[in-house]
């Protein structure tokens, strides 16, 4: 017994030494200070970044001569076939047909492959460019999206088939709006 109480006090004592050595009196003055070296470059690689994205989806465009129109968030769009319907609503439950690609014109996903798409608008279901997307059309349009990283599954792809910062462009048909 006397050996346990010995060996619990022994572990309280190097989790407390631990913790005293590794606890800083001010960590936060460390972090300022090594912030003002890493921002101007990370502002910098960051701002690049988006520059040279933007540029290979400005090419895409061209190369298929598009008149495509963009959103203050960067979403390029082009509607290719106006429907009759409503236009997509928040709230509402959506079905999309669809074709996912890279800006190589390789396919990722398709409605015939992994079923349509069904959301509810706003509910954060999806990436943020295809809530977007889903407010610009309505029941029955066909269109098609250019939706850049930022927009879509950002820095880490979706751990399947999407690679980290992928711009995607979606051939989308609205099905259904409930």
């Amino acid at each position: 017994m006397h050996r346990r109480y010995l060996k619990v006090i022994c572990i309280l004592i190097g989790v407390t030494a631990i913790l005293a050595i590794s606890c800083n009196e001010n960590p936060s003055t460390d972090r300022k200070e090594a912030l003002p070296g890493l921002k101007e470059p990370l502002i910098h690689a960051n701002k690049e970044a988006v520059r040279e994205e933007n540029q290979q989806i400005d090419d895409y465009i061209r190369r298929h001569q598009w008149a495509m129109e963009t959103t203050p968030t960067g979403l390029r769009y082009m509607i290719t076939h106006t429907g009759i319907g409503p236009k997509g609503e928040t709230g509402r439950m959506v079905r999309l047909d669809f074709v996912v690609m890279f800006l190589t014109g390789d396919t990722v996903y398709t409605a015939r492959t992994e079923g349509p798409l069904e959301f509810v608008v706003g509910k954060g279901q999806v990436i943020t460019g295809l809530e977007e997307a889903i407010l610009l059309m309505r029941v029955g349009d066909r269109a098609k999206f250019i939706i850049p990283s930022h927009l879509a599954f950002g820095l880490i792809g979706d751990q399947k088939k999407i690679r980290h910062k992928a711009t995607l462009v979606y051939d989308l048909e609205f099905v259904s709006m409930k």
